[in-house]
């Protein structure tokens, strides 16, 4: 690959620069995609435990718990954590 021809979508400047970037998506891709598997399965598991609690006479949300884990993100994550914490309970509190 020239200089001249260097992908333009890497931002490389370099042949070298451009295959590092290249090969590090890939690996952000696998990694995205895992990470959505991993959350369809928190929504799966999470409408469960929903469907237990409703069958039991109880609310479909546990606030104490939503609190547990905002708070074990934004430890772990920081201030951005809860944001991801808050969007991810928002997916995974479904309508039962």
């Amino acid at each position: 690959m020239t200089a001249m021809s260097l992908p333009t979508d890497t931002g490389a400047r370099t042949d070298e620069a451009a295959d590092l970037i290249s090969g590090a998506r890939e690996r952000i891709d696998a990694l995205d995609d895992r990470i959505i598997g991993l959350i369809q399965e928190r929504m799966a598991v999470s409408a469960v435990i929903q469907e237990a609690r409703i069958t039991s006479g109880g609310r479909r949300v546990n606030l104490s718990r939503e609190m547990e884990v905002l708070g074990h993100y934004r430890d772990a994550l920081g201030k951005p954590g809860t944001a991801l914490a808050m969007t991810m309970l928002e997916l995974c509190r479904g309508r039962i």
